[in-house]
């Protein structure tokens, strides 16, 4: 801001000297010495480096052309011309550097995330050291207000943390002993002890960094195009610029040598590509950090445009459409009360630590009496068995009821779509419970609003039952569910959607990352949700949502769609102005104030048509 600030107060003393010049009737040789100081002070960093990039053999740069073509409106008297140019080049200059600097802010937040320091807990004592030092296994304490430096697991006391600078989610997560916390995330109000799981260089806080950093290496072919083209319209003006100073004069009767070097002048003007070259690169950079502000780390511009014209996506389940979480969903008796009869159902998976048992438990919500259970015994792949206050009580599955010769009863009309847990009591069937992993709240509407952006074509690919992951299909109103796929199954079904795929549609893959990485890797374009502490997801993914919200995927896809609609403005209103100028300047029709429209207001425009891809 410095450097802004001195860049503003120059610009302002180069007006007023310049304005003196203009308005005052001074003599002759005092304007000249006033146009002289306005434009070495205005200009003398633009000519120093043209100089110095000469001697390096970098000529046809932006520094050149102004310095040429203000040196030449000076030598033939157009000391005002002259002068403007320069001033209005220093003020698109400052445009610039305050648009790269609005740009950079929300990757500089996100970068803030980097911890400084650990207090590492060592015999009793407390010693601050770098987070490079902590090893695996160490513990370390974090007070209110302190940044979580390292990846690892509560150990000692409870507290509320901010996710909002990894996920740009603004409600804190409550965590307790247990709990994985991840670093880069800020410890709100309890000192916690956390065993440490992760090594400074393997944490999350690490793995993203790393990704920002490397983001602007990978360009868009936009981008590519612009550099590659500004590398050879350049030098072409440059030496049309030069035969239209030197051809007219010798061939065309009565043209004087002055007028048509002015109109060179006036080339070498306009030929600058800086809104070009600035301008895109620069939206591509606001695109991404618009999208990081929410929480979507998108590792590229070359990412940024494929996700922009994705028009069909495939889904994974568990952890993307819906929680990876069990729930009972449903409770069917044959005598017992549902109360009942999930009470029974609780204490005979009292022991156990599968998922769905402790869906169960939670769904009971009581505590349990453990002197009311003996001789539990788990069968892997049938249920449990148990005795519950004295009477033999199985949960299981069908093969557990047809394996004891319990005959399984037709209780209810509507057909179980999620997992069913059967009960029997002393050799009676007894009931069922529906266990269903849960629908996320926002995917019904993340679904329908990608439908409304020009998406197509929205499939689903997943390991569970066809009856499953039809009823889910169906209630989220996706095209197709392939069902019952091993994650080899899945590669093979999206190697065909991609050989079926129009020339120009994009097919992303959106999954949790964690077993997803050999599909995430083919998609055109790989999404992993939830990447919050998974490292799989953010090595494998070219697009990484922070947290586990669908609707951020309909985000990513609007903000990639604004940020390219803004570059390829740039590129048509920069190329159309520049064009029209360039002819109108070498007919003689427009003069050197023009031509600093065409290459300064042209690039101060894109560029502020560029900050808009950071605000979403």
């Amino acid at each position: 801001m410095k450097k802004h600030k001195k860049n503003l107060i120059r610009i302002i003393i180069s007006t007023a000297i310049f304005l003196l010049a203009i308005l005052l009737p001074l003599p002759k040789i005092v304007t000249l010495i006033l146009y002289i100081a306005a434009y070495l002070l205005i200009g003398y960093d633009v000519l120093w480096n043209a100089f110095r990039n000469v001697i390096r053999g970098h000529v046809l740069d932006e520094n050149f052309l102004m310095s040429i073509a203000t040196i030449g409106a000076f030598a033939i008297a157009k000391y005002d011309e002259s002068i403007f140019v320069m001033l209005f080049y220093q003020v698109g200059e400052l445009f610039q550097s305050y648009a790269v600097a609005q740009s950079r802010k929300s990757i500089t937040a996100l970068m803030d995330i980097r911890p400084d320091y650990a207090n590492l807990v060592k015999d009793g004592e407390i010693q601050v050291v770098d987070p490079e030092e902590v090893m695996p296994g160490d513990h370390i304490l974090i007070k209110p207000g302190e940044k979580i430096p390292l990846d690892g697991k509560i150990v000692v006391g409870q507290t509320s943390i901010n996710t909002s600078a990894l996920t740009g989610e603004s409600l804190p997560r409550e965590s307790s002993v247990g709990d994985e916390v991840i670093s880069g995330c800020i410890n709100l109000n309890g000192t916690i002890e956390v065993e440490v799981t992760k090594e400074f260089e393997e944490s999350t806080v690490s793995k993203i960094l790393e990704l920002v950093e490397s983001a602007s290496d990978r360009k868009a072919k936009s981008e590519a195009f612009i550099t590659k083209f500004a590398k050879y319209y350049t030098p072409t003006v440059v030496i049309f610029a030069v035969l239209l100073a030197v051809i007219p004069p010798i061939f065309v009767p009565g043209a004087l040598f002055s007028d048509w070097l002015y109109r060179a002048l006036i080339f070498l003007v306009v030929s600058c590509p800086c809104a070009l070259v600035i301008s895109i690169p620069l939206g591509f950079f606001g695109g991404i950090g618009g999208a990081s502000k929410k929480g979507i780390l998108i590792k590229g511009s070359n990412y940024l445009e494929s996700l922009s014209k994705v028009t069909a996506i495939a889904f994974d389940k568990t952890g993307t459409l819906t929680k990876g979480n069990f729930v009972v969903h449903d409770i069917v008796t044959d005598s017992l009360s549902k109360d009942e009869l999930l009470e029974v159902a609780a204490l005979a998976e009292s022991h156990s630590s599968h998922p769905i048992a402790t869906s169960i438990r939670e769904a009971f919500g009581k505590e349990l009496s453990m002197d009311r259970i003996r001789e539990v015994q788990e069968v892997a792949g049938f249920g449990i068995s148990a005795i519950v206050d004295g009477k033999q009580v199985f949960a299981g599955n069908r093969k557990m009821m047809a394996e004891q010769n319990i005959e399984v009863k037709q209780l209810s009309e509507n057909i179980p779509i999620g997992t069913t847990i059967h009960i029997a009591i002393d050799g009676n069937y007894a009931g069922y419970l529906e266990i269903r992993d849960e629908i996320k709240s926002t995917s019904k509407a993340a679904i329908e609003d990608l439908r409304h952006s020009g998406v197509h074509s929205l499939v689903m690919l997943t390991g569970d039952a066809k009856v499953v992951g039809e009823a889910i299909a169906k209630e989220l109103n996706l095209d197709h569910a392939y069902t019952e796929l091993l994650p080899a199954d899945k590669v093979e079904k999206f190697e065909e959607m991609l050989a079926k795929r129009g020339e120009k549609d994009q097919l992303a893959f959106v999954g949790d990352g964690i077993n997803d990485a050999p599909v995430l890797a083919r998609a055109d374009i790989g999404i992993a949700m939830g990447g919050l502490g998974s490292d799989a997801a953010i090595e494998a993914a070219d697009v990484v949502i922070m947290d586990d919200d669908p609707e951020k995927l309909v985000t990513a896809i609007r903000i990639a769609r604004k940020t390219l609609r803004i570059v390829k403005q740039n590129i048509i209103f920069a190329l159309a102005v520049k064009g029209i100028i360039l002819i109108l300047g070498a007919a003689g029709l427009s003069n050197m104030w023009e031509a600093v429209f065409a290459d300064v207001g042209v690039s101060v425009i894109a560029i502020l048509n560029s900050i808009r891809a950071l605000k979403e």
